[in-house]
């Protein structure tokens, strides 16, 4: 247990506090800190973010950067401790942004996709993006079937159905097929919740 090797109470993980962040960037032994920061931070992206696939992949990728950096000795343990300790904070921030929407886990997956090109964001704007959100879950929801992901023909009629929804709602031509994708592959997550 790295937490009682290095003298720490065991933190809420869902919370990373700025009072535990803190003790961590003052901790003696800075090699500890990012072991301990890096296995708490996967964690909390495993647990908050395993059925959202744009969240999931950014704050994976930040991480891996930011430690191989570190591995391939391009940057100071200090500065490692740094950047995981802003992942924290931005993962926290990000939460706290999102309890302001006011949409289910599902709706919210799918704003993350939907949000993810920029151009998007300036066109559409957040509130038309969130209404869009909710009838593309709703959509999805209604016209998906078990195994709907293993048979093509469904496929082809689910990529149909977000491609006329995107159209319907305006939604940047030059960004719909990344979009399409995004969606796709965050229903193929969020579908097996769906038949319990």
């Amino acid at each position: 247990d790295i937490f009682s090797m290095v003298g720490l109470d065991k933190p809420n993980i869902g919370l990373l506090s700025e009072e535990f962040l803190e003790d961590v960037k003052n901790m003696k032994e800075k090699n500890l800190a990012v072991e301990l920061l890096e296995k708490l931070l996967r964690d909390e992206v495993k647990a908050r973010m395993k059925n959202d696939v744009v969240q999931e992949k950014k704050y994976s990728e930040r991480i891996m950067s930011t430690l191989q950096k570190y591995h391939n000795r391009s940057i100071e343990t200090a500065q490692v401790i740094e950047e995981l300790i802003q992942w924290a904070k931005e993962m926290q921030e990000d939460g706290e942004l999102l309890e302001k929407l006011d949409l289910s886990v599902d709706e919210i997956a799918f704003y993350r996709a939907l949000v993810d090109n920029e151009s998007s964001v300036r066109e559409l704007g957040d509130d038309n993006l969130r209404k869009l959100a909710i009838e593309l879950t709703h959509q999805l929801r209604k016209s998906a079937t078990v195994d709907w992901q293993k048979r093509d023909s469904v496929r082809a009629r689910m990529r149909n159905l977000v491609r006329r929804l995107l159209r319907r709602w305006k939604y940047p031509p030059d960004a719909a097929e990344e979009a399409i994708k995004l969606v796709l592959e965050q229903a193929e997550v969020l579908a097996d919740g769906w038949y319990k």
